[in-house]
């Protein structure tokens, strides 16, 4: 006789879901690694206040007022200064490719302005694409810089606040001097709308032949497995084609993100990145064996880059493991190479590292895809 519930058939359903979720590996991953991996990533990788970004110094003395002038800046925690270089176009240099945040000049002459009272300046330059990294760092410079020269000036107390009040802190925020954070988010946005539709759609797209039983028929074709694999990357290679059409198109019209850069390079920038993201998304097609697993991995793919790629959030604000974690992931890289030719207008030689590890990733998601294609579905 059946009954509305029964406490045996519901155990039973219970153990069969059990059973099928041992089995479906991909899935009781997710469960865990997601959970695990916002916990770690926002627990202790992610800051909201970046603090010991990259600076070069440039002077050409090492008085006690400029010691002073540095160590005060060091102190603040948000400065490390990492390279001492003799020359403004050095210092330029690294700005432009990104190794540091922030370059402060000294002036040869800042001691004896500083004791003559002769306005002394120091020029802090901060790379303002990402308008949150320059931000905290630049608003307590000037308390900071005068109570440096109280602490070093002998003579009379009131005397040295008045010379203190003479010091000017000259900010330039290079390459988004109004701090607009459309400029650093939108170029940003193109990486994030092809990780995430590339991958997932590449990804889904053997698997969907799995699942519907065509796969036997594109197996029984005299085709190599590079001819595969090319078929079914190159129409989302024309699809993401069309997307940075669209979100390029929006950023310079909608949003006004200046344009200072070579189209070409950029352009060529976009398709490596591109072509490395469909070949991601094919391996995991050769990993999941339905177009659920499929989107699993493309969200577990997708999580940790979007966090430690220094879209969200500073990369330079992360712990170092942070970093060395987030330049695994090629959004990290694209992400550089596009703001830095769309805002800074940069060449080809100062991205080459960035370029060439992009390329880097096309060559080993192809090869891993390679590898793991099967001729049965065996």
């Amino acid at each position: 006789m059946n009954t509305l519930f029964s406490l045996r058939r519901l155990h039973a359903i219970i153990l069969k879901e059990l059973i099928q979720m041992r089995r479906d590996r991909v899935t009781f991953v997710m469960m865990l690694g997601v959970p695990l991996v916002q916990l770690i990533l926002f627990g202790y990788a992610i800051n909201l206040d970046p603090k010991g970004l990259p600076a070069a110094l440039v002077t050409a003395s090492q008085d006690q007022y400029t010691r002073a002038m540095v160590s005060a800046l060091e102190n603040t925690g948000y400065y490390r200064f990492d390279y001492l270089v003799d020359s403004a176009e050095k210092g330029d240099r690294l700005l432009e490719n990104g190794t540091v945040s922030f370059v402060v000049t000294i002036p040869g002459d800042f001691a004896r302005r500083v004791i003559r009272g002769d306005h002394p300046q120091i020029l802090i330059e901060a790379d303002a694409t990402d308008p949150s990294v320059a931000s905290g760092a630049i608003s307590t410079l000037s308390t900071v810089a005068a109570q440096a020269l109280l602490r070093e000036q002998s003579a009379e107390v009131q005397s040295a606040r008045e010379k203190a009040r003479e010091l000017e802190v000259v900010v330039h925020r290079l390459y988004n001097p109004e701090g607009i954070t459309q400029y650093n988010i939108v170029p940003g946005l193109l990486g994030v709308i092809l990780q995430l539709t590339m991958v997932m759609m590449t990804s889904m797209a053997l698997t969907r032949e799995t699942e519907r039983g065509t796969m036997e028929n594109l197996l029984a074709m005299p085709a190599s497995p590079l001819e595969i694999m090319l078929g079914k990357v190159i129409p989302y290679l024309m699809v993401g084609a069309v997307q940075v059409l669209v979100v390029l198109g929006a950023a310079r019209f909608l949003f006004g993100v200046p344009f200072v850069g070579s189209m070409p390079l950029l352009l060529g920038g976009i398709a490596i990145f591109v072509m490395s993201l469909v070949l991601l998304g094919y391996t995991f097609s050769t990993l999941a064996r339905s177009q659920m697993q499929a989107m699993q991995l493309t969200f577990f793919f997708f999580l940790p880059s979007l966090m430690l790629s220094g879209f969200m959030f500073p990369f330079r604000g992360m712990p170092d493991w942070a970093q060395m974690l987030g330049e695994i992931f090629p959004l990290t890289h694209f992400l550089r190479v596009i703001r830095a030719v769309m805002l800074k207008g940069t060449d080809f030689v100062t991205i080459s590292n960035e370029i060439g590890a992009l390329f880097l990733f096309v060559l080993i998601y192809a090869g891993l895809a390679l590898l793991r294609f099967r001729r049965t579905l065996d």
